[in-house]
């Protein structure tokens, strides 16, 4: 808050479509298609996802994108998440002249809150549920008669994820069934967990290192946050490398990462992705057999069947 996005994305978009212009000065020598796909609302509106859900990738062989970071990784994944939605209906009544009238919808969303609490340490490490209460109530002397929260429910894997969003759902039940409120429960998106295609990293790790970026691999133990990115890698061979802007120990959405998106820097690291995913581009553009090799990497990776392939989040009007 406060801060805008102050996560880079101004380098993110403008590396891709560099690379989709310094790709037309080759393209008359090789056999296939640049597509320059843009996302609106990639984060919190889950413009991939979306995209995803509709189609746009089934034309697509491979999909690469950059992200700034603080370190040169391009084998790095992300875990899993989902966007919940709990709205609680209750029963408006004077806090003090008639207390025993109302329903308090407050109430149950508080006690979805400890409910919650004492799930966590039934969860495995990788779990992470977080929330906030964005409505609840409108003055102090009435019950309140509404209340709403919203929670980010994540896990190392997808299927791990929605496993947890059914013990979370439970929760703001048992808290509804508590207080007597109604409750009204949305899964608005799900972002799957990224998979870095093997063969495509290295290319980009091969291309970014002759540009003359340092590649180090991601600490195993590293926490990560999640991206509409990991739905893509799902259904292409795709990459989501990060190309440094700051040193370590400073993190995304912060001020310092929002100054050196604009920065010399980060003007320097926009202009070496670009050159970068254009490079990995013309490698398999060049050499089929390499995006062949990609394509069965991810047959192994994925699991077509796989819950969250089927379900649908976002209409289609």
């Amino acid at each position: 808050p406060g801060l805008g996005h102050a996560c880079g994305h101004n380098i993110i978009g403008t590396a891709a479509t560099g690379a989709a212009l310094a790709m037309q000065a080759v393209l008359g020598e090789l056999r296939g298609t640049v597509k320059l796909i843009g996302t609106p609302a990639e984060e919190k509106g889950g413009g991939k996802a979306i995209m995803a859900e509709r189609g746009v990738f089934e034309d697509v062989d491979a999909a690469m994108m950059v992200h700034p970071g603080a370190k040169a990784m391009v084998a790095r994944g992300s875990i899993a998440s989902n966007a919940l939605v709990f709205e609680y209906f209750g029963r408006a009544a004077h806090a003090a002249a008639a207390p025993d009238m109302g329903v308090n919808a407050l109430d149950a969303c508080i006690q979805t809150f400890v409910n919650i609490n004492a799930l966590r340490q039934h969860l495995t490490p990788d779990v992470r549920i977080h929330g906030i209460i964005t409505h609840g109530g409108d003055a102090v002397n009435i019950v309140p008669a509404y209340a709403r929260a919203e929670f980010s429910v994540r896990a190392a894997t997808s299927d791990a994820s929605l496993e947890v969003v059914e013990k979370v759902m439970r929760c703001a039940e048992a808290g509804a069934l508590a207080a007597g409120a109604r409750l009204e429960a949305k899964h608005l998106r799900h972002y799957a967990h990224r998979l870095p295609n093997p063969t495509l990293a290295r290319l980009f790790a091969e291309n970014v290192t002759a540009l003359g970026e340092t590649v180090v691999d991601p600490d195993p133990n590293e926490r990560k946050g999640s991206s509409d990115m990991g739905n893509v890698s799902h259904l292409v061979p795709a990459i989501h490398p990060y190309i440094p802007i700051v040193d370590p120990g400073i993190g995304a959405h912060t001020p310092e990462f929002a100054a050196a998106a604009v920065s010399e820097r980060g003007h320097r690291a926009l202009i070496r992705s670009a050159k970068a995913l254009a490079m990995t581009a013309v490698d398999l553009l060049a050499q089929p057999e390499l995006l062949e090799q990609a394509k069965e990497e991810l047959a192994h990776m994925t699991n077509p069947d796989a819950r969250w392939r089927k379900m649908q989040f976002f209409s289609s009007d």
